[in-house]
This record gives structure tokens, C-alpha cells and sequence, in this order.
């Protein structure tokens, strides 16, 4: 069965990082979607290393050659949507912003990918993911107590606050659009995106269950029972027994005596509790404890790297990754019961499909090898 988004056509205009997570999630789920990219040199055959360009055709367009924009204009009037990851102002100067793409089809959804947002003291300036989460109040909230903020990576800002927002913002404008019949923009920023992720951590704040040391709380490895420890290998577990009978069994699993220790929830205790566990954990290996607490409610896990991963178990029963053209990646999430998602590509290399693709959107092979004499494609 084809994925859920099947019949939805959306127009990407290239960038890099979140947007091009957004198209991916939903050219996955079965969206058409048609990427439209900077040209290069001329492309092979082989898959490109941009495991977020999947699922998708390239086609390579100059967007700054003044016959460009008419060919974007002519995209949009048979799509769903349009997703762009450039600076505020950028698609307009080029001729393909909202009013121009509203213009020529009113029901377009048009989703805006920025770190800062459209308006605002900071829409223009530049930045990066761990600029907008330190604005946002994430990055500050993460780390160790008395050390630095700890950068997760780019996930909080361009993956969990801005591609995965932009994909929900883009699905529910078009779900809007077929009742309404009108189109909208879609305003999707990582400052807000990081923001909204930090909704839980704001309802602790207000009812006085954490508080903003950083690295002091139940989930910022403030207690002991929500922590990572090292192994007597040099390998790390991860501990999430917050439910007292989680608790319970983690404590059983390490020999210790509950009714001889400081309340669970005793803050003043933790740091001493800590030591304790520390000392625990170094007794054996990061497997070694994996198989001792296997089948208890201890919530012991081991801490795999990411190629680790993909060997693990559970992550091989549920085929959590896949192998497309040689090259082991994560599947299409989340899971769809009768309309599954798949990648139905590996990623292309820039402008590989540029005069198929175009076929099929409409745009006649006459005017593509025109396009492409006078330099407009690649």
C-alpha cells in the first residue's frame, strides 16, 4: 500500500538541515515531492551521501536566473504545497514568495523554515541550531550541575524543533486547506519549535517541582535513579527508574536494601546516592548489566552509538534501520498499519532527474531544453 500522503505534491526549494528533514519525513509517508536544487556538475548515477534528500527527485534549477521563478510559478500551480529553508525575504526577491505562489494557486500551503521566524528583533541575523535553542531556554537547561551547557547535537533545534514542526505544520495546513480551499504560510522557527518542546519543563517550573540549576532536577541527571553510569569497561548504562516499583527493581538489581536507604525522592540524599550507584555500576561490564536486568522493570539500558544501533536486537526485530543502495540508515517513522511509509529512493545527486521530473509535473520537454541553453538548468 502506498503511504498516507499519497496524492500530495509539494514543491521543495533546497537548503540544508530541517527543511530538508520535513520533505523527508513526508516524501516517506508518500508525498510527491520534487526538490529543486542548486546545479552542479554534471550528476552520476551513484546515490549521494545526503541520506535527507531520499524518497525524492532532484531537479537542478539556478533559482537567481531570471526565467527560474516562471518555472517554479508554473510548479505551483498543480502542487499542494511549497517548503523553503532560506532566510526572510529571500523567495520573495526571488519571485516565487508567498504573494507570488498565493497568485497563481490560492489553496497552497507555504511552509517557511527559519531559526529566528519571519518577524521579529532577530529575523534577519544569521545563527546556527545552538544559537536558537540558547534563545529558546533549552540548551541552558541542559548539562551537568555546576558545568556547561551541553549542544545535543543538532536534534532540539533543527530536527525535534524545526523540521518535525514544520512537517506537522505543513500536514495540518493542508488538512485546513481541503475545507477552507484557501492556502496559507506556515511560519515554522526554531527558536519556537525548541520553545514548545520545553512545555513540560515549564510546567515543573511553575509548580515548583524543578528549578533552574541546571543539572539539579528529576530529569537533567539531578537524581540518581535518572542518570547515565560508566561500566567497568569504560561504557556507559542509562537508568530511568522513576516509578517507585521501577525503583524497586533497579535497587534489587543492585543488592541494595531499600528500607536501609534515604527516601527515593529525598533531593538532599541524591548526590550521596549517586556515589553509591557509581560505584555499583563499575562492577561490570555495560553488557554485563544489560543481561543482568533483561526482563526487569528496572529500566537499564545500555548506551549504544549510532552504528551500534543498528546491530541491536530490538532495533533488528522492528527493522528500526534499513539498507537502501548499500547504505544503512533509519526507517521511515512513525508506523502506519495499513498505509506503511518506505523510501522509495535512495538520494539523488544534485539535478540527476531535472528533465524527467519536470515531464511529470507538466512542464513540456521543449521548454525544459530551452531552460537549459540559456543556463536556468543545470
Amino acid at each position: 500500500m502506498p503511504g498516507p500522503l499519497q496524492g500530495i505534491k509539494i514543491i521543495e526549494l533546497a537548503g540544508i538541515g530541517p527543511a530538508p528533514y520535513a520533505c523527508m519525513l513526508l516524501a516517506d509517508a508518500g508525498a510527491d515531492v520534487l526538490r529543486l536544487e542548486r546545479p552542479g556538475k554534471a550528476p552520476s548515477d551513484a546515490p549521494h551521501w545526503d541520506l535527507l534528500t531520499r524518497s525524492r527527485p532532484s531537479v537542478g534549477i539556478d533559482l537567481k536566473h531570471p526565467d527560474a521563478a516562471g518555472v517554479v510559478l508554473d510548479l505551483v500551480a498543480t502542487a499542494d504545497a511549497l517548503i523553503e529553508g532560506m532566510r526572510p525575504g529571500t523567495t520573495e526577491r526571488l519571485g516565487v514568495g508567498p504573494e507570488a505562489c498565493h497568485a497563481r494557486n490560492p489553496r497552497l500551503v507555504y511552509g517557511r523554515m527559519t531559526g529566528w521566524g519571519q518577524d521579529g528583533p532577530l529575523a534577519s541575523a544569521v545563527g546556527h541550531d545552538i544559537d536558537y535553542i540558547a534563545v529558546s531556554g533549552a540548551l541552558g537547561a541542559i548539562g551537568r550541575a555546576g558545568e556547561r551547557p551541553v549542544p545535543p547535537l543538532n536534534l532540539v533545534g533543527d530536527f525535534g524543533g524545526g523540521g518535525m514542526l514544520l512537517a506537522f505544520g505543513v500536514t495540518a495546513a493542508l488538512l485546513e486547506a481541503r475545507s477552507s480551499g484557501k492556502g496559507q504560510v506556515v511560519d515554522a522557527a526554531m527558536t519556537d519549535g525548541s520553545a514548545s518542546l520545553l512545555t513540560m519543563a515549564h510546567a515543573f517550573l511553575a509548580a515548583g517541582l524543578s528549578t533552574e540549576e541546571r543539572g539539579t532536577n528529576l530529569l537533567d541527571t539531578g537524581a540518581h535513579f535518572y542518570e547515565v553510569y560508566e561500566t567497568a569497561d569504560g561504557r556507559y548504562v542509562a537508568v530511568g527508574a522513576i516509578e517507585p516499583r521501577f525503583y524497586a527493581a533497579l535497587l534489587e538489581g543492585l543488592d541494595l536494601k531499600r528500607d536501609e536507604l534515604p527516601a527515593q525522592m529525598d533531593r538532599s540524599a541524591w548526590p550521596q546516592m549517586k556515589d553509591l550507584f557509581v560505584a555499583k555500576f563499575r562492577t561490570k561490564t555495560r553488557d554485563e548489566w544489560e543481561a543482568h536486568f533483561e526482563g526487569t522493570e528496572a529500566c537499564v539500558a545500555p548506551v549504544l552509538s549510532p552504528l551500534e544501533a543498528i546491530e541491536h536486537p530490538h532495533n533488528r526485530a522492528r527493522s528500526t534501520f534499513v539498507e537502501v543502495a548499500g547504505v544503512r540508515q533509519p526507517a521511515p517513522a512513525p508506523r502506519f498499519s495499513r498505509t506503511p511509509g518506505s523510501i522509495s529512493s535512495p538520494p539523488e545527486q544534485p539535478g540527476r532527474s531535472t528533465d524527467e521530473a519536470l515531464e511529470r509535473w507538466g512542464i513540456e520537454s521543449a521548454r525544459i531544453a530551452s531552460l537549459r541553453t540559456v543556463g536556468a538548468l543545470g
